[in-house]
């Protein structure tokens, strides 16, 4: 098992399906490993934190982005960014459960923290 824990950013949804579809494979993989997992939402990729929005999102090939959300939920954390959220009209309340909304000073945090890596799709 590896050691320390795992941030990863989406920056792409709908609009790039491919580099979204890795973030959360990577994240979801890293929580079958038993690796604490944080997935953060940012740009296109905060919509899919809404109800039904990860259903949509099909890549062949690929596990459905919705059974991916699932499992990091069920074994890590997953964060809509902030701002990104205010853009879009987004509360805490329009989220699927278990999705928080957190600022760039929680990103650095997790990143910095003892023995964590970052990823950025």
């Amino acid at each position: 098992m590896a050691s320390g824990a795992l941030v990863v950013k989406a920056t792409a949804g709908r609009n790039d399906p491919e580099r979204c579809n890795q973030a959360f494979t990577v994240a979801a993989a890293a929580v079958a490993s038993g690796v604490p997992v944080s997935l953060w939402l940012t740009g296109d990729a905060t919509l899919l934190a809404l109800p039904g929005q990860a259903d949509d999102l099909r890549l062949a090939y690929a596990s459905p982005l919705a059974d991916l959300l699932e499992t990091v939920l069920k074994g890590g954390t997953v964060t809509v960014c902030t701002q990104c959220a205010a853009r879009r009209d987004i509360t805490e309340d329009d989220l699927v459960e278990g999705v928080r909304i957190a600022g760039a000073p929680t990103f650095v945090a997790e990143v910095l923290a003892d023995g964590a890596k970052a990823l950025v799709y």
